[in-house]
């Protein structure tokens, strides 16, 4: 097709989806042609095409063919957002939208915010289609497997040329509000088609906006407007549960704000959150307790492979002052029969990830205790995936994880087609560089199971679900044995103390 026909089909997506109106045709054309250092335009009488991702693709090598862009990965994704930046509606348009149909209800609101998200490529739903996603059935509950491939691998030449390319402190970083319309450069992402929402959080400016990657279904990100460092305490409490108050539909959580045991950005306070329901959130309790002074709280502690305290009640700020209380216990407690240990040096170990969520009228308030002391037999991590499990996830368990979703590393997709290929064949997979890390594994799961060409790939996925199950069993302070819970019954008392 010529390229004017790929051109005609743009503006017509962005006419279909409502980012434009046919009062704004003439000026995208002409914001596209100049986007190609086009001169010439004739409307094209060929078939237009509604597929974003050919659109995209055809506009990308055109402008490579011309050297208008360097035909790379990171180079073709900086000139698309360029592109689609060019087709999305400026802010106070996006925020006008957002606060009308959250005067209907907060369903509407969010259900209009994620499509926008989507149909400016913001979040590209093409790639995101592209991950590799399955249930596995613990014995805590059904989890979720998934092999992250939307992320794009990084050109050699891209990596380069990013190494040389000069520093910025602007944006401070990719959570900060300063992303908006950010055109990017090698070592940052292009953010011309992203949209910011402003929100308040406990009387705070605070920012809502959909993660690129989407791990689970309208996977948002909250976060302070001001670029301040992570930190959990009552605030933290309250933040959270405000955030459910304004939209119940969604739980929110933070990542802990510690190395190891924390999220992948502690500098930019911030939560995650989402309209998904996650095996935590139906795990059972398995043993109530009881907090004194808050006997009108439900507690109880959550049959899962981590160590979770649940919270529940009617008044927000009840549940941030027990939380509260329970933290600041937990932050100054030690156990040495179960290796858990505040400090060492001066440095502090102990922390929660929490969770918040409305049950109907009720808030609830989900407690993961954690720890990131370390060890000479394990350096990364006592509350860790062991290294037995490094062949799967060597990676910290942030707070998606921590609810039960996996977020494994691209690599397994191909290792794992190769691992059931060598299995039926009968290889030895310690003669290939690239799966002998699984061989041990390999030998657990042969007296187990009987593979064949049909099964072996289905017994590789579910297996690598068994794994994940025994990683956040490697993460629980509190191990799923009697001496396990009673050291957490222990602790549960140094807080009634």
């Amino acid at each position: 097709m010529r390229i004017e026909t790929y051109l005609d089909s743009l503006v017509s997506y962005a006419m279909n989806t409502g980012l434009a109106e046919p009062y704004d045709h003439q000026v995208l054309i002409n914001r596209l042609l100049e986007l190609l250092q086009k001169d010439d335009y004739v409307p094209s009488d060929e078939p237009q095409t509604e597929d974003l991702e050919e659109i995209l693709t055809a506009l990308l090598d055109y402008a490579c063919e011309k050297g208008i862009c360097e035909n790379n990965i990171t180079a073709r994704d900086l000139f698309d957002t360029k592109i689609m930046g060019a087709l999305t509606p400026m802010p106070r348009e996006v925020i006008r939208t957002f606060q009308e149909k959250y005067a209907e209800n907060p369903v509407a609101a969010t259900d209009w915010y994620y499509k926008f998200s989507c149909d400016t490529d913001y979040i590209r739903r093409y790639r995101i289609a592209k991950d590799m996603r399955w249930k596995y059935d613990s014995e805590y509950g059904q989890m979720d497997i998934t092999i992250n491939l939307s992320k794009p691998e990084k050109d050699p030449r891209a990596i380069a040329a990013a190494k040389n390319a000069p520093q910025s402190s602007y944006p401070r970083c990719q959570l900060c509000a300063e992303n908006e319309g950010y055109a990017g450069r090698l070592n940052h992402p292009a953010r011309q088609n992203h949209r910011i929402l402003p929100i308040t959080v406990a009387g705070q400016e605070w920012c809502l906006q959909y993660s690129p990657y989407v791990y689970y279904n309208e996977h948002c990100i909250v976060f302070n407007k001001q670029h301040i460092p992570m930190k959990i305490d009552r605030s933290a409490f309250e933040k959270l549960l405000d955030f459910v108050g304004a939209f119940p539909h969604y739980f929110v959580g933070s990542n802990a704000d510690l190395p190891i045991v924390g999220g992948s950005i502690l500098s930019h306070e911030h939560f995650q959150g989402g309209h998904y329901t996650f095996a935590m959130e139906t795990a059972p309790v398995e043993q109530k307790v009881e907090f004194k002074g808050y006997e009108g709280i439900s507690a109880g502690i959550v049959k899962w492979p981590m160590s979770v305290i649940r919270l529940g009640g009617k008044k927000p700020a009840e549940l941030a002052a027990l939380a509260e209380k329970i933290l600041d216990k937990w932050r100054q407690y030690s156990d040495e029969a179960v290796g858990v240990c505040a400090f060492s040096d001066g440095e502090p170990h102990n922390t929660i990830t929490p969770i918040a969520r409305r049950r109907g009228e009720n808030y609830e308030l989900d407690l993961v205790l954690r720890c990131n002391i370390t060890s000479q037999e394990h350096p990364l991590g006592v509350f860790h995936p062991h290294g037995d499990k490094h062949h799967i996830k060597k990676e910290n368990i942030g707070l998606i994880e921590v609810m039960g979703l996996a977020v494994l590393p691209s690599r397994l997709k191909g290792e794992l087609t190769a691992l059931a290929d060598a299995i039926v064949k009968g290889r030895d997979v310690r003669e290939d560089a690239a799966l002998e890390k699984h061989a041990d594994w390999v030998a657990e799961m042969k007296k187990t199971n009987a593979f064949t060409k049909e099964n072996a790939l289905d017994i590789l996925l579910q297996e690598t679900g068994r794994v994940f199950a025994a990683v956040l069993e490697d993460a629980g302070v509190y191990k799923h044995d009697e001496n396990g819970r009673e050291a957490f019954l222990r602790f549960i008392d140094a807080v009634n103390g």
